[in-house]
């Protein structure tokens, strides 16, 4: 039996993953995991007991990762489950830039009581004219889920594209359209596009990486995108290029008080996954993450972990050690378990942290656990079943 307790609503289809080995708990120091999606964890006391945190989304900037590794608890998150939705509102995004749709639509409310606003709106239209997306060329920073599904998205729009990824992982270089150049350096797309989109995740290597550098690179009549983390764009230095007609428009999903209502400036309210279809799709995730991880010991889409897999648990029982990762820890472990027939044995790591599953022909004794334990450099040994 598993408790969970929600530090955010969370969509119930993907509650209802939860069977009857599993009970809700309002108490975090109950909980053997968390399920969260906006919630700031830096700022809660995590209980020891705490096996496992899923979130329900790709960013993990509110959970303290290098502390939950520390301590032997597996951040996962659910890559992909929102980017659909995301992707729609970033085209949404380039159409609202490149037509003036908010200003026609405030011109139509202002005159709503005019009897002769057809009359008018022939007149007036002209202020609201703008340019189609056809033709127009498209910069994409960052090919993972969503980046791919935007640029193949724009493809199809008539768009030439230009995507940007030195870390482009495999699946994404297989999913994305032929018709995409696939760029070395990202300054060609400052240099070149109409359109520009980041989809990046905020690191200190990419935390204000739109600025007064790039932007100088890039066309007076660019539109730059963001819908992936506010601090990504220097926001002075896009105000201060609109304000001087150095950049078209910047449109982006975390409105503040240095944006809202500056000049050339289009911002919805973090809107990007505010879908019931990606909410859903994020829960469900999350929770099957997190069964698989309590039930078996495996470990999918974990941000402070290393991947690792060995199937359904079957054997007499499975062990996990998360320790360090050093030197002679899987001798160390063997050695321990020399009278018990070690079935299958996987090690990852990631960092400067390990993860070892163990499956044994025999239940496991209290002396070979607490050994287990006693050896240098292991933070937490769990046994799955």
């Amino acid at each position: 039996m598993f408790t969970y307790k929600k530090l955010n609503p969370i969509a119930q289809r993907g509650l209802d993953r939860l069977d009857d080995g599993y009970t809700e708990t309002q108490d975090l120091a109950e909980a053997d995991f968390v399920l969260v999606r906006s919630a700031n964890m830096h700022e809660v006391e995590i209980p020891d007991r705490l096996l496992a945190i899923a979130r329900a989304g790709a960013g993990v900037n509110n959970i303290p990762l290098e502390e939950c590794a520390r301590r032997g608890i597996v951040v996962f998150n659910t890559p992909g489950a929102n980017a659909n939705g995301v992707k729609e509102l970033v085209l949404a995004g380039m159409l609202l830039a490149a037509r003036d749709v908010v200003g026609g639509v405030n011109w139509a409310l202002s005159r709503k009581d005019d009897p002769d606003i057809a009359k008018a709106a022939e007149k007036e239209k002209k202020k609201f004219a703008g340019s189609e997306l056809s033709g127009k060329k498209l910069g994409v920073i960052g090919l993972g889920a969503i980046g791919v599904l935007v640029a193949n998205a724009a493809v199809h729009l008539g768009m030439d594209v230009l995507g940007y990824d030195p870390f482009i992982s495999v699946d994404a270089a297989w999913n994305l359209s032929r018709s995409i150049r696939h760029i070395n350096d990202v300054n060609e797309i400052y240099r070149e596009c109409d359109y520009i989109t980041v989809h990046v995740p905020l690191t200190e290597q990419t935390k204000g990486m739109i600025g007064r550098d790039a932007i100088a690179m890039m066309k007076p009549t660019a539109v730059v995108l963001n819908f992936s983390r506010d601090s990504l764009v220097d926001e002075a230095a896009v105000i201060e290029a609109l304000e001087q007609d150095k950049l078209r428009h910047y449109v982006c999903d975390f409105p503040n008080p240095n944006t809202v209502g500056k000049k050339g400036v289009l911002i919805t309210p973090h809107l990007g996954a505010s879908t019931e279809e990606s909410e859903e799709n994020c829960a469900v995730m999350a929770v099957n993450e997190c069964r698989d991880f309590l039930e078996n010991g495996n470990i999918r889409n974990s941000v402070n972990y290393p991947s690792c897999s060995m199937g359904k648990c079957e054997s007499a029982a499975r062990i996990a050690i998360y320790h360090r990762n050093i030197k002679k820890m899987i001798s160390s472990f063997s050695a321990i378990l020399e009278n018990n027939n070690i079935a299958n044995l996987s090690n990852t790591s990631r960092g400067e942290y390990a993860y070892t599953l163990i499956d044994l022909e025999e239940k496991l004794t209290e002396g070979d656990l607490d050994a287990l334990s006693a050896v240098d450099g292991v933070i937490r040994v769990r046994v799955v079943c």
